[in-house]
């Protein structure tokens, strides 16, 4: 692929997008090999940790203002049709990134920005280097958000903070960012890559098909009512106790041991 660098250790896979010249904007090939990686990831059950990364001192400025501007020219249908089917191919991306039935942590260092932001807020979890800096950004250009920023955004800091953020277009620091509870960890920039490897490689020996499960269960619990997400909490919970890690678990605990998970 052109725009993306595909790694794996073992169970983990690492997709590190490779236009740091561009600060890794995202432009047409870069939304083209993201959809294909994506889909790849969702078929592959062998896979139990993805880490999204960044190549160069800046995980992701946004779009690609110089692609935009080099359309304006265009005629209005046609710029319709060109930003239609961009969108709908991030935000086929996304969808999967959301979907998959295993943690998705992104670490980010220097500008997480418009797009950047968005693609962030998709994963699970998020490492920080502290010399990240975060601002939605669409504003500025007389856009609106796209890449479930404004799905995301009121789940985790509120409308009002919300609105703040998509309205003013600031940019705010790490420390905010992890105030905030858009990232779970901020670390020095220097000890990003091993924080992350750390956790990828704690969540890649857990229960990962149970951690699929946790994570739909969450990610619905946001429009279920109490009794549609008890029903869900139960069906997830028998279904859990019929596969072979919750055997592995139970019997763990009590020889006193640490499980061995297979992942199923």
């Amino acid at each position: 692929m052109e725009t993306i660098i595909l790694t794996r250790d073992g169970a983990i896979v690492t997709v590190t997008l490779n236009r740091p010249k561009s600060l890794n904007a995202l432009d047409l090939q870069l939304n083209k090999d993201l959809s294909e990686v994506t889909a790849q990831l969702e078929a592959d059950a062998s896979v139990r940790c993805v880490v999204l990364a960044a190549a160069g001192d800046h995980f992701m400025a946004g779009g690609d203002i110089k692609a935009f501007h080099s359309g304006l020219d265009d005629p209005a249908g046609q710029r319709k049709l060109a930003f239609d089917a961009m969108l709908g191919e991030v935000h086929d991306s996304i969808t999967r990134l959301r979907r998959l039935p295993l943690p998705v942590i992104a670490s980010v260092r220097g500008a997480v920005a418009g797009f950047g932001f968005s693609l962030m807020s998709a994963c699970d979890l998020v490492v920080a280097a502290d010399n990240s800096y975060f601002t939605l950004a669409y504003c500025h250009l007389g856009v609106t958000p796209d890449g479930s920023a404004t799905y995301s955004l009121p789940r985790t800091v509120g409308v009002k903070t919300a609105m703040e953020i998509a309205l003013l277009g600031d940019r705010f620091d790490a420390a905010r960012a992890l105030e905030l509870g858009l990232v779970n960890r901020v670390v020095p920039l220097a000890e990003l890559e091993a924080e992350t490897t750390k956790l990828a490689a704690r969540l890649a020996q857990g229960p990962t098909a149970v951690y699929g499960r946790t994570k739909r269960l969450i990610n619905e619990s946001l429009n279920n009512s109490l009794a549609e997400q008890l029903q869900a909490e139960q069906e997830n919970f028998v279904t859990s106790t019929l596969c072979p890690d919750f055997a592995e678990g139970v019997r763990a605990f009590v020889d006193k041991r640490k499980p061995k998970f297979s992942g199923r």
